[in-house]
């Protein structure tokens, strides 16, 4: 315990106010107050600030600390609150200095926190050198820093308690994102530790896969009624593996070859959230669940919604499944697009939830991503170094480039750009797995554009960057590109999945094809894709049946052949459907069920059972509507 203010001395060399007297701004006023936590009684430091002169500068406070070897622990631990009546900092840096450290020096540099409302929260800052911590340092002095631009309200009040040092176990480095759960490791703890939660975790499942491992029962011979039943089985385990009291998605369920029982990775993606909106969408019209069930669920998930942190709108990337917290520290364009594509659907498809999930979507404001100097969005936002990804999405044929289309949709970016993203890159750039040809300039709809093409065997298509089929087809799950963009994005999809099909089977003599990233059998998961449709190129080592889902969208004869052969070949059929991938060339399987790719595969098939099910309702909604104009006008290969 670094302080908890019991003492009732904190301005006696504890506390600081800074800047100091001297100057003409008026430091910060602090005081104790009695303020119970968690039914303890006890004192917090008690800080009133006011940033509200034109001219206000950073405020903030200096705690002296005790001498500690501070190598032993990986985590500040702070519980903070603020007060709504009197107003709140949404956000503060915090930043550990040496004796020899000033702290104006450090203005605008430290570990930014977020979300500090009017309940009692424990905060945990890692000990990195985005916090101050550097091998060997010795901090004296913790420094929290309110910024006028930055606090939300410019006159407030907050109480900060029990400042200590934990330990957690995840040591974190200064550019990753991720975030301890600190109620999620104290639910764990209540429960003998984190292993021995895993059996709470269990029982947490609406349903965990069944034995036998793989059905060896043979899928019916006629393409339209395999598919029904793939269908049927996937959206079994999607349904299934989730979290009862929130109904969030598990992103991952590794089940064991071996036997006992499967590892549930009890945390989520709003990308898993979005997916399985649209699939609850799918199995009501599919018939698998009756329109009761459908709302049922729908309700439950946008319910939690509403509990979950965001950040200017946006919902962060992670979250645990069972205390709801966040576990990222970032918010990501793409994962964020297809959070909304769901609410969309949902929206439309529901009406009762019409006015709930347009709160939610009006919320959201996608210029936050937007970067006007190159006219590209950029990968996201770090929330813990307030910045802006460095790296921007500049490829048109990507799955990205479903986000763009909402953003304009919702009129949040200009229609320019959608013209700014490169549909091939410059001849020269000689590392690319193919060079481009009719690269010229054109103009389409009033726009600038430079196009271009890859000619494979006489086809001719626009690249991704790694050449995967949920690059290339993710974004047709909701968007019908064969009749609202014929010669642009719906001719391109038809090439990437024959050169997929082709190229696997006559170039690298693959018995299967589909290439898409997905888990490795050996063990992590990897990216995978047919390294001429990528610019780049990933890895051609594994097949995942996932793409084959994606691929039925487009040529479902081909698809259900390429499914039946996949479940004759390879013990890859379980019950709930498809294992998540194989090694065509070793037989090994990779015993998974991801969250996104089964909700690729089942929304795939259910646009092709249902005509256009889910591209129904995304075509219907209002945002939608807007940009769809901006597609029919461009033809790839003229």
């Amino acid at each position: 315990m670094l302080a908890d203010f019991n003492d009732g001395k904190p301005l006696v060399n504890r506390v600081i106010p800074w800047p100091g007297p001297s100057t003409q701004q008026a430091p910060l006023k602090i005081d104790l107050t009695a303020s119970p936590r968690r039914g303890k009684h006890g004192l917090a430091l008690h800080v009133r600030y006011d940033l509200t002169a034109p001219t206000a500068a950073p405020q903030g406070l200096l705690l002296r600390l005790p001498e500690v070897d501070i190598a032993a622990y990986d985590h500040l631990s702070l519980w903070v609150r603020s007060s709504r009546k009197q107003g709140t900092p949404l956000q503060m840096r915090v930043r550990f200095l040496t004796k020899d450290t000033s702290p104006a020096s450090q203005v605008g540099q430290g570990f930014m926190v977020v979300g500090v409302s009017g309940a009692w929260r424990q905060l945990l800052i890692p000990l990195n050198a985005l916090s101050g911590i550097t091998e060997g340092a010795r901090p004296s002095l913790l420094f929290l820093q309110l910024d006028p631009e930055l606090v939300g309200d410019r006159k407030g009040v907050f109480f900060l308690d029990d400042v200590s040092l934990v330990r957690t176990g995840q040591h974190i480095g200064p550019q990753e994102d991720r975030a301890v759960a600190p109620a999620k490791k104290a639910w764990e703890m209540a429960r003998g530790g984190e292993l021995a939660a895993r059996a709470s975790i269990r029982a947490r499942a609406i349903e965990l896969p069944p034995p036998p491992l793989v059905r060896r029962e043979s899928l019916p011979t006629d393409n339209l009624a395999l598919l029904m039943r793939v269908a049927r089985d996937t959206w079994r385990g999607l349904d299934g593996l989730r979290d009862k009291p929130s109904g969030l998605p598990f992103d991952t369920v590794a089940v064991n070859p071996h036997g006992g029982p499967p590892l549930v990775g009890d945390y989520t993606n709003i990308t898993n959230i979005g997916l399985y909106l649209m699939s609850v969408v799918a199995a009501r019209d599919l018939g698998f669940i009756t329109p009761k069930a459908a709302e049922a669920r729908l309700r439950q998930i946008v319910a939690t919604l509403e509990k979950l942190e965001t950040y200017q709108g946006f919902f962060f990337n992670y979250y645990d499944t069972t205390s709801l917290e966040r576990t990222s520290h970032f918010i990501s364009f793409v994962d964020s697009s297809w959070l909304t594509a769901g609410l969309m659907v949902a929206r439309m498809a529901e009406p009762d939830l019409y006015p709930r999930i347009t709160r939610l979507l009006e919320r959201e404001n996608y210029a936050f991503f937007y970067d006007p100097s190159v006219g590209q969005m950029t990968h996201g936002y770090h929330v813990q170094r307030h910045e802006r990804s460095q790296n921007v999405y500049g490829l048109l044929y990507s799955e990205p480039r479903l986000g763009s289309l909402i953003a304009i949709g919702k009129g949040d970016v200009p229609e320019s750009h959608w013209f700014r993203l490169a549909r091939t890159f410059p001849a020269d750039w000689t590392w690319q797995s193919m060079i481009p040809v009719g690269r010229k300039l054109r103009k389409v709809a009033e726009h600038a554009v430079i196009g271009g093409y890859y000619v494979w065997q006489g086809i001719r298509y626009l690249p991704s960057w790694g050449g995967s089929m949920f690059e290339a087809l993710m974004p047709e799950l909701v968007l019908d590109a064969q009749t609202h963009a014929p010669k642009s994005l719906g001719a391109n999809a038809i090439a990437h999945v024959d050169i997929q099909r082709r190229y696997a089977l006559e170039v690298l003599n693959l018995p299967v094809w589909g290439m898409s990233p997905s888990a490795n059998p050996a063990g992590g998961y990897g990216e995978y894709g047919v390294s001429i449709l990528g610019v780049k190129g990933y890895a051609e080592d594994v097949v995942t049946p996932h793409a084959s889902g994606l691929a039925a969208m487009i040529r479902p004869e081909e698809a259900a052949r390429n499914l039946r052969l996949l479940a004759q070949l390879y013990p890859i059929y379980g019950p709930f459907g498809f294992y998540d991938a194989v090694h065509p060339m070793t037989g090994n399987v990779a015993y998974k069920y991801l969250a996104l790719d089964q909700g690729m595969m089942f929304l795939g098939l259910a646009n092709h059972l249902r005509p256009h099910l889910i591209q129904r309702y995304f075509a219907a909604d209002p945002i939608t509507r807007r940009a769809l104009p901006l597609l029919g006008a461009e033809d790839f290969f003229q």
